[in-house]
């Protein structure tokens, strides 16, 4: 270990934690650092209990990592500068929570990562429940286009991030595509038509730019969210109907 005070202090705080990682990171342009990898929550965490019929076979975890400077100095500074901080998490568990949106809460000065990590894990468990929350609003979203669209042709079962029904408008017969995002319903959907009757240069099915451009509000209830959906998708079924004969046309 580098005869570092800082370090040596801020190890000495978190050792309790199972799992924490330690490696020096030499570089030749600037002061080396130290980065650490320290697991958050319990070690025993079941993250796969808060999504109903999880396909998870591994244990999902989330990590810390802290990069701190190394100054090479015996003496410790009151107020040393704040490490960079980064989380970051098993593959899988973005399909619940995506960690790289999450913000961190801010390190203040002379704080310590044993300091640091009650308000950060603390955060993590509520927007963990919230997650877990969203899985059934997104639930109850794909449930409630059945009655207005259809049954859904495909739809994610566990995580219920997409959806697609098929819809027809006179003799035009097009795909509705719907991206559910992680933060819904504070975030609508993203939707996508695809055209059953018109493909590209390339054979591909035309379809359109993204929209997230209709009506929307996350206080409504799920069946009011797919109305407006639908009576926005009533007009704007014909401006895509147009762009697709339109792309035909250029193609002859």
């Amino acid at each position: 270990m580098v005869d570092d005070a800082r370090l040596a202090f801020e190890l000495s705080t978190v050792l309790s934690k199972e799992g924490i990682e330690v490696c020096m990171v030499p570089s030749a342009d600037r002061p080396d650092e130290a980065k650490f990898a320290v697991p958050l929550l319990e070690s025993d965490f079941d993250f796969a209990k808060l999504v109903p019929g999880c396909p998870w076979r591994l244990p999902q975890k989330i990590h810390l990592q802290v990069i701190f400077p190394i100054s090479r100095s015996s003496s410790y500074s009151s107020m040393p500068s704040a490490p960079r901080l980064k989380l970051i998490s098993t593959p899988d568990l973005r399909s619940l929570l995506s960690v790289e949106d999450v913000k961190l809460p801010p390190w203040s000065n002379g704080m310590c990562l044993a300091e640091y990590l009650p308000a950060l894990e603390d955060s993590l468990n509520g927007l963990l429940v919230d997650a877990s929350a969203s899985i059934g609003s997104r639930r109850r979203f794909i449930e409630a286009l059945a009655p207005i669209f259809g049954r859904p042709l495909e739809a994610d079962p566990i995580f219920c991030r997409r959806a697609t029904v098929l819809s027809i408008s006179g003799m035009f017969t097009f795909l509705v595509h719907f991206a559910i995002p992680l933060q819904f319903p504070k975030q609508q959907p993203v939707v996508t038509l695809q055209s059953s009757q018109h493909c590209n240069a390339d054979g591909m099915p035309i379809t359109s730019p993204p929209i997230n451009d209709y009506p929307w509000s996350p206080r409504w209830d799920q069946a009011e969210m797919v109305e407006r959906i639908y009576d926005f998708l009533t007009d704007e079924c014909q401006n895509f109907k147009k762009f697709c004969s339109d792309a035909i046309t250029q193609q002859k």
